[in-house]
């Protein structure tokens, strides 16, 4: 069971499941900001708790820490819904926001959904944006995606730490398995986030944490097993893409999870990078017995079922 914390006036977590991104309500005098919007299938159940909590009011701005799916899913039903509301995104990838680019995106190589929405606006590193009553800063985070930013306001010293920082952890490093160097830039960010010394952060997922020290010493340890064994975090990384696949089936038929596999361009990437002289299904076949054997998956019959 998680900890109840005291958030600042105005500010309301939406704790979600880990298919769906946490999303962050916050309420001033003259508007409401919305941070982050969830997975695409849960675009309703979204669009229901923040009603919710709005009571009425409308919702003036939309942020993205960054654009992967589970974080920018529901933009598009809520920019239906709130025509009048501002978008903002991190600026890195707006290029393919407009015109939509589903596989620049990540979208399409993960095999994941994500329904085409548009942006007004770019949320700067090293700037400032009011949110509610209060200033945030705004501060890159690169690592777990080059493009993300997280959020901190320094009178009540909470940090929005999006993928950058988890109570356990942190998002897996996707720059990592296109080739590119990402490990420093996951400790850079972790200094920075020790440099602000937050008194709270809400993660992208998962509850709310205040032992932020803690939380880092796991984070860094994570990492220097990562460093150590860059293979490990690949194999990681294709377990996730698995289990974000159940997260959002729920139940799914073996040879409809091998088809995905082999539709599915960074699984594929990762297998002949890592396991080629393993056919893909005996490969994909271990993968789903490591997450049945660590209880983050079951088998029933022919059929894999999320747990």
């Amino acid at each position: 069971m998680h900890q109840t914390f005291h958030l600042p006036a105005g500010v309301t977590l939406l704790e979600r499941g880990w298919l769906s991104s946490n999303n962050v309500l916050i309420c001033g005098t003259d508007h409401c900001a919305l941070i982050d919007s969830g997975y695409a299938t849960h675009a309703s159940q979204t669009l229901a708790l923040l009603e919710a909590e709005l009571q009425g009011r409308s919702l003036d701005v939309l942020l993205n820490t960054h654009l992967h799916s589970d974080h920018c899913g529901g933009n598009a039903a809520l920019q239906q819904r709130y025509p009048a509301m501002q978008t903002l995104i991190p600026p890195g990838q707006a290029r393919h926001v407009s015109p939509w680019n589903p596989h620049a995106l990540s979208y399409t190589p993960t095999g994941q959904q994500c329904p085409a929405f548009s942006y007004t606006g770019t949320l700067q590193a090293n700037s400032e944006i009011r949110l509610g009553d209060a200033l945030w800063q705004v501060h890159a985070a690169p690592g777990h995606d080059p493009d993300s930013v997280i959020l901190f306001e320094p009178q009540s010293r909470l940090m929005l730490s999006a993928d950058a920082l988890w109570e356990n952890g942190f998002g897996v490093v996707f720059p990592e398995l296109d080739g590119d160097q990402a490990f420093d830039d996951v400790a850079t960010t972790l200094d920075l986030i020790e440099t602000l010394a937050p008194r709270l952060v809400i993660p992208g997922h998962g509850g709310a944490f205040s032992d932020v020290s803690a939380a880092i010493g796991r984070a860094r340890r994570r990492l220097a097993g990562f460093v150590q064994s860059p293979e490990r975090h690949i194999r990681y990384a294709a377990k996730v893409l698995i289990k974000f696949k159940l997260l959002e089936a729920q139940r799914i038929e073996w040879l409809d999870l091998l088809a995905w596999a082999k539709t599915t361009e960074l699984l594929l990437h990762i297998h002949q990078d890592q396991a080629n002289t393993l056919d893909l299904a005996d490969w994909l076949t271990q993968l789903v017995d490591e997450l049945v054997h660590s209880k983050a998956a079951l088998r029933n019959g022919q059929a894999v079922q999320n747990t």
